[in-house]
Formats: structure tokens, C-alpha cells, sequence
């Protein structure tokens, strides 16, 4: 009985140990993101073609700042993060042009308040193929595949006229991540690009970010951030790019 219950221990032991030596981590990170928004967008309506529409020049749409969320898991030189951020653009504007909407017209003068609403949920898997975190101050390079998924509405009312447009977007992305570690557990900075391009779309967000740990388990972070998306799906068509720095705290452990 005794040498069985050895046995098993040492099986168990040896089984073990691989996954010991790998490094673990789980922890969560809030951003605050504060992004130009520049570009266009049309919705067409069965064979009617809408106009492309400015979101600041047709229909003053502002700049806004928007909080994320972020959870994430290591394991050796896998890492898995999913994040959440809403959207949600306002405007109101009279028209210096007439444009067409979701099959209607809305005329000259008309005074127009819009809305653009969406979720955005970026789903993250990195795949460390080169990681030098044990040499020097440290350095790794991943492989990035990510799907971000937008989930909205927009919208355009005027006197008579209130018309929305859902849509439901999801967008494979590939890219590369890179980490270097400036002053070792101190100070670091990561690069990640991610983009892809089919049938005329192109879709890519590059951020850059510098971390400081001034507490065990606690980082903070500053950073920029580009999202630009050119895609015609269905009936709707955005091409913009929101760009701008952010901050963020991590809490891992």
C-alpha cells in the first residue's frame, strides 16, 4: 500500500512539475481612453444608395472619452483578455445639404439630432513564440489573433422623420505584440498591432503603452491608442478612425 501511494505521488509529482515552471497570472485593467473621432458613415436602404455623412461636418457629432474593461489570463506563453467598451456618439446640426438615410431624405434645413451606439468587445490570444523574459531587463514577442465584435445602432430623427439602422459587426484580426522590460518588474513597455484587409475592408488598432508597478501586484499605464475601420457590411458603411491617449490600472496577480 505504501509503495502504491508512492507511486501515485511521484506520478503525480512528475505530471506536476512542467506546469509549475510555467508562470501564471490573472488580473483585470480599467482604461480611460481619450479619442478623436474623425470620419464618415452611409446606410443605404434596398437599391437606394445613402449619402456618406460626415459625422462632425453634417452632423456635429463631438468628441467623447470613454472608460474600458479588461480581464485577462496567463499561462507560460499563453495569455487570453477579453475587454468591453460602449460607445455611444450624440450630435444635433441643421443640414447644410440634403442626404439620404436608410432610404429617406432628409432636406436642407432640417435640424437633425443623430446618435451612434454601439458595444465593442475585443476578444485577445497571444502566443509568446519568442520570450527572453529571464534575460537582461526582459523581452518576449507574441503572435496576436483578436475579434472584435461592434453590436450598435444609429440613428437619425428630424420633425417626421426617425429612422435607425441596427448592425452587428464582428472582425478577425492577426498581429504581433511586443513587450520589453525597461527597468526589470519596475518599468515596461508593450506595442500590439493588429489589422486585417478582405474584399475592400480594412480594419487595424495599434496601441503603445508604457507601465510603471510603484505597488506589488499594481501598475499604471499611459498610452495611445488608433482604431480605424473602412467596412461596408450590409447595409452600412463606416469609415473612421478614433485616436487618442489613455490611462489605465492593472490589478494582477
Amino acid at each position: 500500500m505504501k509503495r502504491t501511494c508512492l507511486a501515485v505521488a511521484l506520478l503525480l509529482a512528475l505530471l506536476l512539475l512542467p506546469l509549475s515552471s510555467l508562470a501564471f497570472e490573472i488580473g483585470a485593467r480599467g482604461y480611460y481612453w481619450f479619442p478623436s473621432l474623425d470620419g464618415t458613415m452611409r446606410v443605404d436602404e434596398a437599391n437606394i444608395i445613402g449619402t456618406t455623412i460626415d459625422f462632425k461636418d453634417d452632423l456635429g457629432i463631438e468628441d467623447e472619452d470613454y472608460p474600458s474593461g479588461e480581464v485577462f489570463v496567463g499561462l507560460g506563453r499563453h495569455h487570453l483578455s477579453l475587454t468591453y467598451t460602449n460607445i455611444d456618439y450624440s450630435g444635433s446640426k441643421t443640414l447644410t445639404r440634403t442626404i439620404v438615410f436608410r432610404g429617406e431624405t432628409y432636406v436642407i434645413n432640417s435640424f437633425v439630432t443623430s446618435s451612434i451606439e454601439y458595444k465593442m468587445i475585443d476578444f485577445h490570444y497571444q502566443y509568446d513564440f519568442l520570450d527572453l523574459e529571464n534575460v537582461l531587463a526582459g523581452f518576449s514577442l507574441g503572435g496576436v489573433l483578436q475579434v472584435k465584435y461592434l453590436d450598435g445602432q444609429l440613428s437619425l430623427k428630424t420633425t417626421g422623420l426617425d429612422e435607425k439602422e441596427d448592425f452587428t459587426i464582428p472582425i478577425p484580426m492577426v498581429g504581433l505584440n511586443l513587450h520589453i522590460g525597461l527597468i526589470s518588474d519596475i518599468l515596461e513597455a508593450r506595442l500590439r498591432g493588429t489589422a486585417m484587409s478582405y474584399s475592400g475592408n480594412t480594419t487595424y488598432e495599434i496601441m503603445a503603452d508604457i507601465s510603471l508597478t510603484l505597488l506589488p501586484f499594481i501598475d499604471i499605464h499611459g498610452g495611445y491608442k488608433t482604431f480605424v475601420i473602412d467596412i461596408d457590411e450590409d447595409d452600412v458603411m463606416f469609415d473612421y478612425d478614433m485616436t487618442g491617449p489613455y490611462v489605465a490600472l492593472t490589478v494582477s496577480f
